[in-house]
């Protein structure tokens, strides 16, 4: 049996816990929130009869944390785990965009002597796109786009009025490190892809309120040495949060799989 403790408790972070509820190898033990949450987070917990314990800090002994908190959590929780020894896997790839913190989390994890894992979340090909970054790549751009309730909270508020538009509309073109910085909830795709092949600021985004679509649509071109590809993803968002794809849980669930499954992939 691993022992898993999650760092955050929304949307991502109770559908992993309800999907593990009966597993036989994987047990959510702990989950981290803000100390003043911690109360509040414990009665829910006891309703769900997991045996989860809700606490303010990774506890001293733990096997494996998987974030899915946010950026803040980065520094305040995982960077210590990793320091400690103790692997990571993030989901908020978004938060990567701040200079500096690739590189922070990295010297954590050499210090520690372990890994941090970058989840491929809502997007596909990330197997691919790293695996034609060793031969190089000429370029990588992505499209976002997302029916307009799925930008709600976001600058796409002042770019346009999400009620009303009846056309897709272009909300940003810039660089995956900008789109990560001003759309942190909602370019964590942008992100993933960046990383996985020409970096933050040589990869090209555009994201797209559509109110002719219901999915969250991701498209993914890339050209170099190796040939190119063009990906195109329809995912469904998760329920409980229509910013979130339904494949960002999976994607974390598969992670905790290959944990303890005799063969991965």
């Amino acid at each position: 049996m691993l022992n898993i403790t999650l760092v955050g408790y929304g949307a991502i972070a109770k559908a992993i816990i309800t999907r593990l509820a009966n597993h036989a190898k994987l047990r959510i033990t702990h989950v981290v929130v803000r100390a003043g949450k911690v109360t509040s987070t414990q009665v829910e917990l006891q309703n769900l009869s997991n045996g989860c314990i809700a606490v303010s800090h990774v506890p001293q002994g733990a096997a494996l944390v998987l974030e899915c908190a946010g950026h803040s959590a980065l520094r305040e929780h995982v960077m210590p785990a990793l320091a400690l020894g103790v692997p990571c896997g993030i989901v908020s790839i978004g938060a990567l965009s701040e200079t500096g913190l690739v590189e922070a989390l990295s010297h954590a994890a050499s210090q520690g002597g372990t890994q941090v894992h970058l989840l491929s979340g809502a997007i596909g090909a990330i197997d691919a796109l790293a695996s034609a970054k060793l031969a190089g790549l000429t370029s990588v751009t992505y499209t976002g786009r997302k029916p307009p309730h799925g930008w709600k909270g976001s600058p796409a508020e002042v770019v346009c009025d999400l009620s009303t538009i009846t056309q897709p509309t272009i909300l940003l073109q810039a660089t995956a490190r900008e789109a990560s910085r001003q759309y942190p909830k909602n370019a964590n795709v942008a992100a993933t892809v960046s990383l996985a092949g020409l970096g933050l600021d040589h990869t090209q985004v555009t994201l797209i309120a559509d109110p002719t679509v219901s999915e969250n649509i991701h498209e993914v071109e890339a050209h170099g040495a190796f040939g190119s590809f063009k990906l195109e993803m329809r995912g469904k968002p998760l329920a409980e949060n229509p910013k979130t794809s339904m494949l960002t849980v999976l994607s974390a669930l598969r992670f905790l799989e290959n944990q303890v499954n005799a063969i991965t992939i």
